[in-house]
Formats: C-alpha cells, structure tokens, sequence
C-alpha cells in the first residue's frame, strides 16, 4: 500500500502556504471519490492524507482562493487539480509551487 502526502510552497513569499484545504479523490467506475480531506499546516505540509493507497488514478485538489483573499491576492486559479498514477506500492509526495498566475508541481521524496 501506498502512503500520499502533500506539501504548498508560496513561490511569490518563499514560504509555507497553511490553511489550504486539500481534497484526495479516487478515480472508480468513471466517478472521482473523496478518500481522505486535510488543511496544510503551519510548514504548507498535509501529512496524514492516506497512508495505505492502493493502485488507481488519484487527484489531489487544493482550494487556493481562500488561500489568496486571505492574502488579499489575485490570481486566476481558484482551485489546482493534481491528478497521478499511484502503483499500491511507492509513496507518493506530491509538492506543489504555488503563486498569482502558475503553479509547478513534480513527485517529491
């Protein structure tokens, strides 16, 4: 079984972006299905997502906009989706560089 964690990084302030609401979803029959929801703490880090995923597609979902009012930021994404292949038997860290107008995202260590 796999183990999912996430982490946010404000690329504009070079920190840990907390207090965004992360959704890990699963993809069954065609329907995407709420697994596990978190918030990113105070290190931008949501560690306790699921630690036994088994093989499928999943998607990770970060409500971004709360994230920028509180800021009093603009940007075009209200919500970044994630979706990736998890084998039942890696862990998977998936980072996202968040900032106003672009995001990054790779499989962390």
């Amino acid at each position: 079984m796999s183990e999912i964690t996430t982490h946010v990084l404000d690329a504009v302030l070079g920190k840990p972006a907390a207090a965004i609401d992360v959704r890990l979803e699963r993809l069954e029959s065609s329907t995407w299905t709420t697994v596990a929801q978190g918030t990113t703490d105070t290190d931008g880090r949501c560690r306790d997502l699921v630690h036994n995923a088994g093989p499928g597609t999943y998607r990770l979902t970060f409500a971004t906009a709360a994230y920028f009012d509180l800021h009093q930021r603009s940007s075009i994404y209200p919500e970044v989706a994630i979706s990736f292949l998890v084998d039942g038997a890696s862990r998977y860290h998936i980072p996202l560089l968040l900032s106003d107008n672009s995001f990054t995202t790779y499989r962390g260590s």
